[in-house]
């Protein structure tokens, strides 16, 4: 009497031994989120990431390879792992496993693929799939009754699994936070540089060309060297060979405006600018020869942080008529 006392203790309703416990739904699920869940979310924001920095740039690589392992490492978890040690991360902490329908068999790297692909249906039958065992007699899913496996529970592992998964977890937090911080610093600086730059330039870059381009007979000498200035080092030569062809030509007053301007490209420390100027020409008040000239120009940000010609090019060149009576 007390043998079949024992034997009836040791079962439980559906027939399976007590060291054969079927895993809840629950359990199930737990595992999966940390298993799955937990990468999804790092890919989750890895994608507007990816998106906002500049493609196939430093940063762009830094996001794909972030995502490639993130993608390996879940892949090594639900594969991989279970093959060699019997558990996930997931499962480990919830203390179930994967096994064979019956004699509770090991299953290899090849089933669990099967078995995750398998999920698809799952997915694809409205999400019924997932829900299934909370009906089903074994407590699977349709993935499950496809490759002939089933979930049940079992002692955890030695290793305090917890405070692993933990550790987990706030490694994924940190990675996330790290590369949200990473785009700001780099691409949304680098964009509020670029709009402060392109403000910038449409702003004194009329000015600077007026001021290159504008001297005047009697201040002749101060008006070259205030040009100068304007010019980077590796332009202001060229400059330099300009102003003593005009000298030695016979300089005369020349005056120019800018009529009308758009920035081409902006960046934190370069700008190109197409300019339509106009300008008189001359000392006689009554003898001015109006001046028109279409330039493409561009732009350094000096060490001191002006802006500074870096080249200048003529694409219509000045058009000079007689002033009118």
């Amino acid at each position: 009497m007390t043998a079949v006392l024992d034997a009836t203790a040791n079962a439980t309703a559906d027939g399976t031994s007590a060291t054969q416990r079927l895993a809840s739904w629950q359990a199930r699920a737990g595992a999966l989120g940390l298993d799955v869940f937990l990468g999804i979310g790092v890919l989750a924001v890895l994608v507007p990431l990816v998106l906002t920095a500049p493609e196939r740039g430093w940063l762009w690589w830094v996001y794909m390879a972030v995502a490639a392992v993130t993608v390996l490492l879940m892949l090594a978890n639900r594969w991989l792992l279970p093959a060699v040690t019997g558990w996930s991360l997931g499962r480990a902490l919830l203390g179930i496993r994967v096994v064979l329908r019956g004699d509770g068999a090991e299953v290899g790297f090849t089933r669990l693929l099967l078995r995750d692909l398998a999920h698809l249906l799952d997915t694809c039958a409205l999400l019924v799939g997932w829900l299934w065992p909370l009906w089903d007699s074994r407590n699977r899913t349709f993935a499950d009754l496809l490759v002939r496996t089933e979930v049940r529970r079992v002692d955890p592992p030695a290793r305090d699994m917890r405070r692993f998964a933990a550790k987990i977890l706030v490694l994924a937090v940190v990675v996330c936070a790290a590369l949200v911080a990473l785009n700001y610093l780099v691409v949304y600086r680098h964009e509020r540089a670029v709009d402060q730059a392109r403000a910038e330039i449409a702003e004194q870059g009329p000015r600077i060309v007026e001021q290159l381009l504008t001297y005047n007979v009697d201040t002749l000498k101060d008006d070259f060297n205030r040009a100068q200035s304007l010019a980077t080092d590796s332009y202001r030569q060229q400059l330099i060979t300009q102003q003593e062809a005009v000298q030695k030509a016979g300089a005369t007053s020349n005056e120019y405006w800018a009529v009308s301007s758009a920035v081409l490209s902006a960046a934190p420390d370069k700008a190109a600018m197409l300019l339509a100027m106009q300008g008189q020409r001359g000392t006689d008040p009554q003898n001015l020869r109006f001046i028109t000239a279409t330039v493409r120009v561009d732009f350094d940000r000096a060490s001191d942080g002006k802006w500074k010609v870096a080249n200048l090019s003529v694409l219509k060149k000045p058009l000079m008529g007689q002033a009118s009576q």
